[in-house]
């Protein structure tokens, strides 16, 4: 038994629990949210741990056997979730005890926080593919309720359009794993693995596979099907904004990364072309959609969808640096893309809107607040030394040696045209002078102080110093995503490791 492996579900489960046990008292779950997301942070260090020591670590629930029995499995890719998780679940329950309403916090919120990141680890560890369904059930349930919290006509059309969508995912997920089963006759994805090559129709194995990345493909806001992401991101209160922005598409971006290296890899000059192509259309059809947006929220938004195509396009590429350059990429993303929202909330809690017209003279008032942005900011971008360089020149690099010149070219276009999109923030919000309709400042010039007003700061500033790290001391990050594209680009030891003696 590995209780590190179990702890990332059961920490956050049993807070939403004990959450709903002190209903009636929003300082206890204010306290025990920022305990449970410490402790889940703690989890995903001590698992990461064990992983990087054994290679991988399997847990069979029950009495059973594997594939007989639900697994949970974690190599090194999953154990580098489950942590950036924890970072990004502790940021956003200290965010959430200055920002997030009374009335929030007494209809659920707390709870359903801790359900989305029960869902969110479930994802990352299962080993059973029917359970990863179950798992993107949980996160759906939760975050359409975060979503609607508050009934604002905005909310809700964006949560309509969040969850029409995402159900229609989880219709052709469903259906695609009912196929795959009836062909291969088992759940287990290291099982699946061993078995889908003696299908007796290959070209079925590739239909499914196209079920399973249109299916990931909308819960990742890849190319066509992301629409539902910019039109319903910017509506919530601004920490379900960003635990979203920093986690949900991240999910299905690893189911992705799970099932095209573990069990679709047959045809790889078909699968991972569409991918390829996915990758490139999902970068321009973001980071345009950002150029022509004019809310702090909705150009962060868009920028969730380019941001995508550069992490799809390591998969695509399917080498050991691609690999190597988009699990970096994801590391890199999640930290930088969390931090942008939290500053977004910050300038609407001093001015009171997002809409950049509305918007200026940050800078002069709060010049630190202005350091804060400009660094998630220029490493989304791709300017060294921050994170989102060597993110990004890993992709590129990678693209090059595949001879994919069309490819390359995009991804620089849309590091360029991103770039534009940060400039456009930073020249409207941090630098103009405050426009002259705009008469409450009060806040901006210092002349309201507010309670917990640390609590916006703290998350911002630990975030920023994490993107600095990952950066300037970039060597241990890089040998982390190096043992995890390793391990993904030999698949026989995960089905070892999972089946054991059971292992072809």
């Amino acid at each position: 038994m590995n209780p590190e492996l179990v702890l990332p579900i059961l920490i956050p489960l049993t807070a939403g629990a004990l959450s709903l046990a002190f209903w009636r008292s929003i300082t206890l779950q204010r306290v025990l949210a920022v305990i449970a997301t410490g402790l889940l942070l703690a989890a995903g260090i001590w698992l990461m741990h064990s992983t990087i020591e054994q290679g991988f670590l399997v847990v069979e629930m029950g009495s059973w056997p594997a594939p007989f029995s639900i697994v949970l499995v974690s190599d090194v890719l999953g154990a580098i979730m489950i942590v950036l998780t924890g970072i990004i679940g502790l940021a956003i329950a200290i965010y959430s005890l200055a920002s997030t309403p009374k009335g929030h916090e007494k209809f659920g919120y707390y709870p359903l926080m801790h359900l989305l990141l029960a869902g969110v680890a479930g994802a990352f560890l299962t080993g059973d593919i029917f359970n990863l369904f179950v798992w993107f059930e949980v996160m759906l349930l939760a975050s359409f309720a975060l979503l609607t919290l508050g009934g604002e006509r905005a909310q809700m059309e964006g949560a309509i359009k969040y969850v029409t969508l995402n159900l229609f995912s989880s219709a052709i997920f469903l259906s695609a794993v009912g196929l795959l089963y009836g062909m291969v006759g088992t759940l287990n994805m290291a099982d699946i693995a061993q078995k889908v090559n003696s299908v007796d129709d290959p070209g079925m194995v590739t239909v499914v596979s196209l079920l399973f990345m249109v299916s990931f493909g909308i819960k990742a806001a890849a190319f066509p099907l992301f629409f539902w992401l910019p039109a319903s991101y910017h509506t919530p209160q601004v920490a379900v904004s960003a635990l979203f922005a920093g986690l949900l598409t991240k999910v299905g971006v690893y189911a992705l990364y799970r099932v095209f290296t573990l069990i679709f890899t047959q045809d790889v000059g078909y699968t991972h072309t569409i991918l390829l192509w996915a990758a490139a259309l999902t970068m321009l059809t973001g980071v345009l959609g950002a150029a022509a947006q004019f809310e702090f929220r909705r150009i962060l938004s868009f920028h969730i969808v380019s941001q995508i195509g550069y992490m799809l396009l390591g998969l695509a590429l399917f080498t050991p640096l691609a690999l190597i350059g988009g699990v970096f990429y994801i590391m890199h993303h999640i930290i930088v893309k969390t931090n942008l929202f939290l500053v977004s909330g910050i300038t609407y809690r001093l001015l009171g809107s997002y809409e950049l017209k509305d918007l200026g003279g940050v800078y002069r008032q709060r010049p630190y607040l202005a350091l804060l942005f400009l660094i998630p900011a220029l490493s989304l971008a791709g300017i060294p030394p921050l994170s989102g360089f060597f993110a990004k020149f890993i992709v590129v690099r990678a693209s090059l040696e595949a001879s994919e010149y069309v490819i390359t070219a995009i991804a620089l276009l849309v590091g360029l045209l991103t770039l534009y999109s940060m400039i456009k923030i930073w020249a409207e919000v941090f630098w103009k002078k405050l426009p002259d309709h705009v008469t409450d400042a009060s806040r901006l010039n210092g002349e309201v102080k507010e309670r917990n007003n640390w609590a916006y700061y703290v998350p911002v500033v630990g975030l920023a110093a994490c993107t600095l790290v990952i950066g300037l001391y970039g060597q241990p990050i890089y040998i982390l995503a190096e043992t995890a594209a390793d391990q993904l680009m030999n698949p026989q030891l995960y089905i070892e490791a999972v089946l054991g003696g059971q292992s072809k």
